[in-house]
């Protein structure tokens, strides 16, 4: 997730039970609950085909959405299950929790490169290779960042950055316990060329002395 929080817009489902839920599929309606928080669960419904998109976009459980239903106050959600059908595997039914600003999320947050320009390696002509667009972090509800930031100022050919590298968002914490590599320089095509050519040439060619020698041997 990278800046803007993504609306979700639902609708007011009117009627509970299966009757009302088969009803909304055969209107192109996925049916769901929203819970939590301090307010009664609210029954909606989200229209197929937004929401096949939205899931197709990937990490649909682990994105914060302001989700928008007319008549009620915009909320924030994180959806909790998603039911789909065992032969077709299009969604039946989704969950959605509401969330305090206090709340602990996992989140999948954009990683920002600044100073690109800047890094000697760049200039020598190096490539950035990016491992990790985006890093999972827990966060609260309210203090969600809108990126991880990593400075190449000063970084040079064969420099990696590393997580523990990286100064994190306040209150934000790594969800995997092991210090990995989010990019590297790495040395331009052209130079690796010539390296893997120096290799070649250094390499040590039999004489035809040599050759007789070692077959009189054999």
């Amino acid at each position: 997730m990278a800046g803007k929080i993504p609306d979700l817009h639902a609708e007011v489902r009117t009627g509970t039970g299966k009757g009302a839920a088969r009803q909304a599929r055969r209107d192109g309606m996925v049916p769901g609950i929203v819970y939590g928080g301090e307010n009664e669960p609210l029954a909606i419904n989200i229209p197929f085909n937004k929401l096949f998109k939205k899931l197709k976009e990937g990490r649909f459980l682990s994105t914060l959405f302001n989700m928008k239903v007319e008549g009620q106050e915009d909320v924030r959600v994180i959806c909790r299950n998603v039911q789909r059908d065992v032969v077709k595997d299009l969604p039946t039914h989704v969950d959605f929790l509401r969330l305090r600003r206090t709340s602990l999320i996992k989140l999948f947050i954009h990683v920002e490169f600044l100073n690109e320009e800047e890094a000697p390696g760049i200039k020598k002509g190096g490539v950035l290779t990016v491992v990790r667009p985006e890093v999972e972090l827990e966060v609260t509800a309210g203090d969600i960042p809108e990126s991880i930031v990593v400075d190449l100022d000063g970084l040079d050919v064969g420099d990696i950055v590393h997580i523990s590298d990286v100064k994190l968002p306040e209150g934000a914490k790594v969800t995997i316990d092991r210090d990995f590599v989010i990019a590297n320089i790495s040395a331009p095509s052209s130079l690796r060329s010539e390296d893997d050519g120096d290799d070649d040439a250094d390499a040590e060619v039999p004489t035809v002395g040599d050759t007789e020698e070692a077959a009189a041997e054999e």
